[in-house]
C-alpha cells in the first residue's frame, strides 16, 4: 500500500499535528521527514522521552513512557487512520511501523 513519498498525517483529537513525507521504505518500517505543526509542541516531550528511554535501554519504562502516544494520536496512512502503530519523531525525521489490525497485547 505505501511507496515513497506517500504523505501521513499525525492527528490528535482532530487536529493536525505533523506531516510525514515517507522517503524510505525499510521493511516493517518507513522513513521520512516530520514537518511539525505548532501544536506538535504540546506532545513532543512525550516522544524526547521514549527516545531517551531507548537510548538508556532501560525497556521496562518503554511501555509506560509510550502508551500515551497511540492513545491520544492517530496516524493516518494515504488510505486513512491505520489502527496500530509504532511511530518515533526525532527533529525533522520520522520513523513508524504500522498495522491494519490492533495488535494488543
Amino acid at each position: 500500500m505505501t511507496q515513497d513519498d506517500a504523505t501521513w498525517h499525525v492527528v490528535r483529537k482532530g487536529t493536525l499535528i505533523g506531516t510525514i513525507t515517507v522517503t524510505e521504505n525499510d521493511f516493517l518500517w518507513l522513513r521520512g521527514r516530520f514537518i511539525a505543526e505548532p501544536v506538535f509542541a504540546e506532545v513532543k516531550p512525550w516522544f524526547d522521552e521514549v527516545l531517551a528511554i531507548l537510548e538508556s535501554e532501560d525497556f521496562a519504562r518503554f511501555d509506560a513512557a509510550y502508551d500515551r502516544i497511540p492513545q491520544e494520536l492517530a496516524l493516518v496512512s494515504p488510505s486513512g487512520p491505520v489502527a496500530d502503530f509504532l511511530l518515533h519523531i526525532e527533529g525533522d525525521e520520522a520513523w513508524f511501523r504500522w498495522s491494519d489490525e490492533p495488535l494488543g497485547g
